[in-house]
């Protein structure tokens, strides 16, 4: 597709920080697009190694640098990525994740097709040391399974969205500084309200792990984030609980996190289908809707309950009076409850050893 200097029909946005080793390999393959009407704008965020080097040494005319006098931060430097933005479309990109070469024409086309949908996001695997393994997660998604999933935490990398800039300029701002590392989380809640989130279940970026990336570096912040924005949502049901209530389930049921003793699994029974009831009761979904987001419910209920029961925390007799009923009949692999119950339970005879020596 031939590009149009005065209005591409996509623009990627970019905040990039100290990420020399990563940063040109990112670039490449947005220039590899097989849809090349974009543009790229990086806005350096001060950076104190020569990441500012390199994108100043970028000689396609679609890559926009802009360098920032201070360091503001990446949601600062996103924002005004965004304000320059001429597309019709937004890509979200972190500096350090690739794109895959037919991600921008599979998404512009989804949202070409589905005008009632106001960002579409993507399946994702994993970069490790040089290594590629698949994402666990759903395989098959709907809008209404990816509206549910956020009702209790982020199912969506932020390197994978495209949204329609049109609605992103008539919200009040594009992200929020006060969300930092739950922005893009804030995000996906605050455009909701303007239609569909949907995800192409095709991996259309790679995601990088490594010990520099902030999904490492700043956890405990993102969930405390993640909490304040699902704690408006929570209110009606949980009152002056409704932070406390979602910091126990973004650490928990969406991160899947061990719990700690049979009281809190037990309250996060609770909370979950109590959470889970009023989206049907609003929502209404269908029946097809439905069985998916019955399946992730299980899915997410048992991996938090095999990693606490794997952690010596619960053993396997705990967890089932604390299960959603309509999940007890959740198939599970019986090698996986085994391997877990003697992990766990080794586990706990080594910990009330320890305590016995102390």
């Amino acid at each position: 597709m031939t590009r149009v200097a005065d209005s591409p029909a996509i623009s990627v946005v970019m905040a990039a920080y100290n990420g020399s080793g990563y940063i040109a390999q990112t670039i490449a393959s947005v220039l590899a697009q097989s849809f090349t009407d974009f543009e790229l704008i990086v806005v350096d965020d001060a950076s104190t190694d020569d990441t500012l080097a390199q994108l100043r040494t970028m000689a396609d005319p679609r890559v926009i640098v802009i360098a920032s006098p201070a360091n503001g931060g990446p949601v600062v430097a996103r924002n005004r990525a965004f304000a320059a933005a001429r597309g019709r479309y937004i890509v979200g990109l972190d500096q350090d994740d690739l794109c895959h070469p037919g991600r921008f024409a599979a998404q512009s086309a989804y949202l070409d097709a589905h005008p009632g949908t106001v960002l579409v996001a993507s399946a994702i695997d994993l970069l490790e040391a040089g290594s590629i393994r698949a994402h666990h997660g759903p395989v098959h998604t709907t809008p209404a399974l990816i509206d549910w999933r956020l009702q209790f935490g982020n199912p969506l990398a932020w390197s994978s969205v495209m949204f329609r800039a049109d609605i992103v300029r008539a919200m009040p701002e594009f992200e929020r500084p006060e969300r930092l590392y739950a922005e893009d989380f804030d995000f996906y809640h605050r455009i909701a309200p303007f239609g569909a989130i949907a995800r192409i279940d095709t991996a259309l970026i790679s995601y990088r792990l490594h010990p520099g990336g902030a999904s490492q570096r700043y956890t405990a912040k993102m969930i405390a984030s993640a909490a304040q924005v699902l704690a408006t949502a929570y209110a009606p049901l949980f009152g002056a609980q409704a932070e406390a209530t979602a910091r126990l389930v973004v650490t928990h049921f969406s991160d899947g996190a061990p719990v700690p003793d049979r009281p809190t699994l037990e309250r996060l029974g609770v909370i979950v289908e109590a959470v889970h009831q009023g989206f049907c009761a609003t929502r209404a979904p269908g029946a097809a809707d439905l069985a998916a987001i019955m399946d992730e419910y299980a899915r997410l209920w048992w991996r938090m309950v095999d990693a606490s029961v794997r952690s010596g925390a619960l053993s396997p007799v705990a967890v089932k009076t604390a299960c959603p009923p309509a999940l007890r009949r959740h198939p599970r692999s019986p090698r996986r409850v085994a391997s877990s119950a003697l992990i766990g339970s080794m586990r706990a005879m080594l910990s009330r050893w320890k305590a016995f020596a102390l």
